[in-house]
Order: structure tokens, then C-alpha cells, then sequence
């Protein structure tokens, strides 16, 4: 069975974008950061996105690797992204690329079913459809960089529960800026 990893960069309100889908709050993340998600990337073996972090994702990083001042880890980052596999749940998008398969049906029942699958782990991108799994009780791991800013409003990083999910912190670690890192496990 697949593990489910949840993660993004938040404010330190709860938000990982800002009123108007803004998600300027956070300007650009540290090399260190940046590393750790590049890595984090390196060890997923499938990629679900929502629609909005798809459009969010794909209008940079398929061609990241080539813009203008792109660093080895900006370059790196592109190149693992483009040709990994990812899948898109998606009522509205009709067309996909770059390694990409879509999905219009039932996102629980289809992440349900990928996670029955044998293969290395899988992240969850997008707060709907983050949400959906986390009330569905599939997320395995949450990793949050927390920012140290306030924005007040929002798309939330997590969604409104019916049950209580406990939790297993296993890492903590600062980066710069004030960014902290927590990762936890789904306690079953």
C-alpha cells in the first residue's frame, strides 16, 4: 500500500494562499527549503494535483529549467517535475501534459484506489482535493513549512473534519527566514 503525503508551504495563521488566491506572502524560499521540497519531489513516486496548483504548477516548471537565471536547483526541480508521473482530478480541465494523466470522476474512490497500489509514496497538492482526502481519512503524512507571516484569510491549508485525526510528530526543523518545518504521521 502507497503512503499519502500531504505538504506546502503555509502562513503561520493556517493559510497556503492569501485572499484572492494570492501566494505572494511567502516571496521566494530559501535554498535550503527549496532543496527539501526538490527532495521530497525526488522521493514520490506519483504526484496528485488539484486543478487550481496543476495550472499553478504547470504555467512554470515544464519549462523552468530554461527560463533566464534558473539555478541548478530550479533546473533540477523542472526536469524531476516534467517527467514524473502525476495525475490531475479535474471536472473543468480537459487537457494535460508532461507526463499527466486526468481524472473527472470520483477523487476519493481513484486516490483510494492508487493507494492500494504497490509503489513508493505518493503527495497530495491543492487544497480541495487535499481536503477531500483528509476527510476521507487518506493522508498518511502532513509536512507544513510555516511561514512566519499572518495573512488573515484565505484558502486554509486544512479542511473542516468530522473527526478528529490524531498525530505522530516525527521531524522538526528550521530553515531561514523563520520558516519551521513539522512533519506528522497519521496516528491508526
Amino acid at each position: 500500500m502507497r503512503k499519502l503525503i500531504y505538504g506546502m508551504n503555509l502562513t503561520l495563521d493556517g493559510y497556503i494562499a492569501a485572499p484572492g488566491d494570492d501566494i505572494g506572502w511567502g516571496g521566494p524560499p530559501s535554498d535550503e527549503l527549496f532543496q527539501f521540497w526538490s527532495d521530497q519531489l525526488q522521493a514520490t513516486d506519483l504526484s496528485l494535483y488539484g486543478r487550481k496548483l496543476w495550472q499553478t504548477m504547470s504555467s512554470h516548471w515544464p519549462t523552468g529549467d530554461q527560463q533566464p537565471g534558473a539555478t541548478p536547483a530550479e533546473i533540477e526541480f523542472a526536469r524531476r517535475w516534467r517527467d514524473m508521473a502525476k495525475v490531475v482530478f479535474s471536472s473543468t480541465t480537459d487537457k494535460v501534459d508532461w507526463n499527466t494523466r486526468l481524472v473527472t470522476g470520483d477523487a476519493v474512490a481513484e486516490i483510494t484506489r492508487l493507494k492500494a497500489e504497490d509503489g513508493g509514496p505518493m503527495d497530495i497538492g491543492g487544497a480541495t482535493l487535499a481536503g477531500a482526502a483528509m476527510r476521507a481519512g487518506l493522508i498518511d503524512e502532513y509536512v507544513l513549512a510555516t511561514a512566519p507571516v499572518l495573512v488573515g484569510g484565505g484558502t486554509p491549508f486544512f479542511t473542516a473534519l468530522d473527526n478528529w485525526v490524531n498525530l505522530n510528530l516525527v521531524e522538526t526543523r528550521t530553515f531561514p527566514g523563520g520558516v519551521i518545518l513539522t512533519r506528522y504521521e497519521t496516528r491508526r
